[in-house]
């Protein structure tokens, strides 16, 4: 019998990502929240690529000023996600979501006529909150909508959003190469029509099942162990989950400033490589994060994730702290090699954190539990590149080294607490299952 299904779930990695995009976990509703997600993310990936040069020439923001806004908006991004949750125990999915892309609407369009930073830091911080808000609504719909499929959702809503993004970014370079107001103000319209298209789709969906409960995780088990914790704030061993999947996401980081400042700064590769990172990194993940994810479909196979995603940033580390020397293309092909190890952590995060948050979490309670866990990703955003320029950067090589280090231990420590964590809210014999397929 197990022969069996593991070749069914051979021949469903196999498929193609059009084919499973035609076809996702979740039928209709799946597919329509997935095109609403591409073209949120579309608008997104315009806004990311053009809003510090917008804030910079349009606005005329100086360095300090712009870094404080920004700042702001990832610190009120911190409480997107476990507000979502608490709001999404009470009332329905949809509407939420509805709610958050409309937000995002009027707080961008605000953009346009707002010029002094009093009224910025609070229009930037709206739409950071509404942004991480609506992820985890998004993730929670997904959840009640996919089941037990939900990793092969998971892969497809990454890959359909680093597309959107990679989309988005290619507008944005062309309305930046133009460089004038207008186009800059037409940038800004387009990122609010992305939200509104969203809001309309996600309006054409059924509100999911479940009302704060979610469907059974693989293997059919209950959440016996931790249940009685209602509250994830009185949960320790969730809170500590969380806790420690905070550097569980300094892929996003490395990617997106260590790599682009070292590449700067420290080594003799060309400046131009930069935007290949970007490019790399949507490649690698669109066309293997369906077929990572069909490998890591159970909660004790995403914990051994966890672990090989340690190992896989201590060797984009390695890489990092021995490329400052050597020629250019010596240089720039290291520089490529920890663009490819970066991509493939952050493939293993994608099926470890989303997997681990929602299995650990009780069934009568997940989504103001996967509201919390939403955090992780918020508060890396803003303490990620904090860590890599005032520490990591200004220790040198050494500095990279000490970092993959601690992330690879803490990463063994989080495997170890997950399964112990799964040991109490699944059954006997599913854990036992399951626990054959984790890596040693």
């Amino acid at each position: 019998m197990r022969r069996g299904t593991g070749s069914g779930k051979s021949r469903q990695s196999e498929a193609g990502l059009l084919t499973q995009l035609r076809r996702p976990p979740g039928g209709r509703d799946a597919r329509i929240m997935l095109l609403a997600q591409l073209l949120d993310r579309t608008g997104s990936g315009v806004w990311a690529a053009s809003s510090v040069l917008y804030f910079t020439f349009v606005v005329g923001l100086d360095a300090r000023t712009l870094g404080l806004l920004l700042g702001a908006g990832g610190v009120a991004g911190i409480a997107g996600s476990p507000l979502a949750g608490r709001l999404a125990d009470r009332y329905p999915v949809r509407p939420l979501l509805i709610g958050c892309h409309l937000l995002r609407l009027g707080t961008v369009c605000l953009l346009l006529v707002c010029r002094d930073v009093a009224l910025l830091l609070p229009v930037v911080a709206l739409t950071s909150m509404g942004d991480r808000a609506a992820k985890t609504l998004e993730m929670l719909f997904a959840t009640r909508v996919a089941g037990e499929r939900r990793s092969t959702y998971q892969a497809l809503y990454r890959s359909v959003s680093n597309a959107g993004y990679a989309l988005g970014a290619g507008i944005a370079a062309a309305g930046l190469a133009v460089g004038t107001r207008t186009a800059y103000d037409l940038l800004i319209l387009g990122d609010a029509l992305s939200f509104l298209l969203a809001a309309a789709l996600v309006r054409r969906t059924r509100e999911p099942h479940g009302g704060g409960r979610m469907t059974a995780p693989p293997g059919g088990g209950t959440t016996a162990g931790p249940a009685a914790a209602r509250s994830p704030w009185r949960d320790p061993g969730y809170l500590r989950f969380v806790l420690m999947d905070i550097p569980m996401n300094l892929d996003d980081s490395i990617l997106n400033v260590g790599l682009p400042l070292w590449l700067v700064h420290r080594t003799t590769a060309p400046h131009a490589f930069v935007p290949a990172f970007l490019v790399v990194n949507t490649v690698l993940v669109v066309v293997f994060q369906l077929r990572v994810s069909a490998r890591f479909t159970e909660p004790r196979q995403a914990a051994g994730a966890a672990a090989r995603y340690g190992l896989l940033l201590l060797a984009c580390c390695t890489v990092l702290a021995t490329c400052t020397g050597g020629g250019a293309w010596t240089a720039s092909a290291a520089m490529l090699g920890a663009a490819v190890l970066v991509t493939m952590a952050e493939l293993m995060r994608s099926v470890s954190s989303w997997e681990l948050a929602v299995s650990l979490a009780p069934r009568d309670a997940r989504a103001s539990y996967l509201g919390v866990a939403g955090m992780s990703q918020s508060v890396q955003k803003s303490a990620g590149p904090l860590l890599l320029t005032g520490a990591v950067m200004t220790a040198g090589p050494a500095g990279w080294l000490v970092l993959g280090a601690a992330v690879t231990g803490l990463s063994v420590a989080q495997r170890y607490a997950c399964l112990r964590r799964l040991d109490t809210v699944l059954p006997a014999g599913g854990a036992a299952d399951v626990q054959e397929a984790v890596p040693a």
